[in-house]
């Protein structure tokens, strides 16, 4: 029998934190604020109302679980109240079976916020999920993945041996990042090979700038990696620069971009659009719509456009291509997308974790959903094996063949 102090104890415990879940579902249940909406009011849902008018919750479990943990538990000194709990939310999010809505610990969060600043320690690789599978969106450019020979499409089948067809992707995150010079493994199958492959990567600091420029003879042509808490930034110097130089040509390069912040694909479609041009609609659960729309005077209306995607163009990088089809602005070349349809709101939350939960759907300006198929492109181009070996962009020139 447990000494009557340690059963004080963990009733004081349990009754601790049940006034901590109470006073949280208050706050939880006054609101919950879609992010990214720019300009506009952001809708409200009541979060508690919703679940209790559609089933009564019976705590009863938790709590007979939480008492078999902290009284029979073999390690039960290496349990802390904070790291259970932790569980019990990533287990509440898991439960969902969304993909992309997930928990992130506090550390696991403080590496996707830095991706978004544009410095981070890792590997340089996108996750996403197709056909619940654990799948590389991209590889950032000049990263250790890129440099391996990662590439968009890979199934990530093991990290470090371990199994990860019930992984969510912050699982799978916090097992792929680490700090710089520490070693990770990765087993990945790849379409058109029979066998697995196996790549140890050595993770690195990456700083990635999101938006680079270089011209071809009278073409200038501008790469963005990802949009990021920078990325405006820069494309605002890059459009800078195409203004001076007087160049009607150019060509958006989106390959292996594999997304980030709406805000900054409306910023930077809304630069080949009149003002006030509807950019990309959101859909609620219940079915209601809002058209998020550009608030600026696109500098580079008039410019003959070439977007380049394929199958690491997601997200984001999707609501520019697939706006800038519908509008018919520019011609679109390359490879079907990766197909991500879906908005996430991001709460940080009070210890340092990281809420991401999918909201809403998105549809391009003309109403098609693009989730898990992805936008078409108006000239289809692989860019096959034998092409990287011999440094061969076909895509690339067919852009510019184009635009000749």
């Amino acid at each position: 029998m447990e000494p009557k102090q340690n059963y004080f104890n963990q009733n004081f415990t349990k009754f601790i934190l049940a006034i901590f879940l109470f006073v949280l579902g208050i706050w939880v249940g006054r609101s919950v604020e879609l992010p990214f909406l720019p300009g506009n009011e952001q809708p409200k849902y009541n979060v508690l109302s919703k679940l209790y008018s559609k089933d009564e919750v019976d705590f009863s479990t938790f709590w007979e679980v939480w008492d078999k943990l902290n009284t029979t538990f073999l390690n039960k000194s290496d349990l802390s109240g904070q790291k259970l709990v932790q569980g019990a939310i990533s287990g509440l999010v898991e439960a969902a079976g969304d993909p992309y809505t997930s928990y992130y610990d506090p550390e696991s969060n403080k590496t996707f916020t830095n991706e978004l600043s544009g410095v981070f320690e890792g590997v340089g690789i996108e996750l996403g999920v197709k056909e619940s599978k654990l799948v590389v969106v991209a590889p950032l450019d000049s990263s250790p993945a890129s440099k391996a020979g990662i590439k968009a499409g890979d199934q990530i089948v093991l990290i470090d041996d371990k199994d990860t067809s019930k992984f969510t992707i912050a699982d799978a995150v916090k097992l792929i990042r680490g700090k710089a010079g520490t070693k990770v493994k990765l087993s990945i199958v790849r379409e058109g090979k029979t066998e697995p492959l196996d790549f140890e990567l050595t993770r690195d600091k990456i700083t990635i700038k999101t938006v680079k420029e270089e011209t071809k003879g009278d073409t200038k042509v501008v790469s963005i990696s990802r949009f990021g808490d920078n990325t405006n930034a820069e494309w605002d110097s890059v459009v800078n620069n195409i203004k001076v130089s007087g160049s009607q040509k150019l060509i958006l390069d989106l390959r292996n971009d594999p997304g980030g912040r709406l805000d900054s694909a409306i910023y930077v479609a809304g630069e080949f659009l009149p003002q006030n041009s509807v950019v990309v609609i959101q859909e609620d659960y219940n079915g209601k719509q809002e058209k998020l729309t550009s608030n600026r005077t696109g500098r580079l209306i008039g410019v003959n456009v070439v977007v380049l995607i394929n199958e690491g163009s997601a997200s984001a990088s999707e609501i520019v291509a697939g706006a800038l089809q519908d509008y018919k602005k520019a011609t679109i070349v390359g490879q079907k997308s990766f197909g991500k349809g879906v908005v996430q709101s991001v709460t940080d939350l009070k210890d340092g974790g990281g809420l991401h939960i999918t909201v809403a759907k998105w549809l391009t300006p003309n109403g098609n959903w693009i989730h898990e198929k992805g936008i078409k492109p108006d000239t289809e181009i692989k860019l096959t094996e034998d092409d990287i070996s011999a440094e061969r962009d076909p895509q690339m020139d067919k852009a510019m063949e184009i635009l000749k």
